[in-house]
């Protein structure tokens, strides 16, 4: 049995399978999932997992060269930007439009989609993975 980092079977092979500029959908339960997506859906209840915890276990164990939001997020969302961003720490960011987000996780690269119980707006985050070469 597995002791540490993701315990979640699912996530923890899509993690282990990613390959660099890969991405992983991170997203609150009300964001538009296409049907052929694969999703590793943790949502219990309202809230249960919360986002941002399911980033940061995520953050343990993947290579992240970068990350996309909706720019919404910054001024809707405020303390779920600004955990985001600390959790995220150097990773750089880009910030697009809500609309371009949603269009963006149905474009061919995303590995899947990790749905958590989140129900605050505008949470969700695209993972590109990076090369770990240290």
């Amino acid at each position: 049995m597995k002791k540490t980092g993701t315990l979640n079977a699912q996530l923890s092979l899509i993690i282990a399978e990613m390959g660099h500029t890969d991405k992983l959908v991170i997203c609150d339960s009300g964001l538009p999932i296409p049907r052929s997506a694969e999703v590793v859906d943790l949502a219990l209840s309202k809230n249960i997992p919360r986002f941002i915890d399911t980033v940061q276990v995520v953050m343990e164990e993947l290579c992240v060269e970068g990350a996309i939001i909706a720019k919404e997020m910054e001024t809707i969302n405020v303390k779920g930007y600004e955990e985001l961003m600390a959790t995220l720490n150097d990773v750089p960011v880009k910030k697009v439009n809500h609309e371009e987000f949603k269009k963006i996780t149905c474009a061919n690269g995303n590995v899947a989609f990790v749905r958590t119980g989140e129900a605050t707006p505008y949470s969700n985050v695209i993972l590109i993975a990076g090369v770990a070469f240290d």
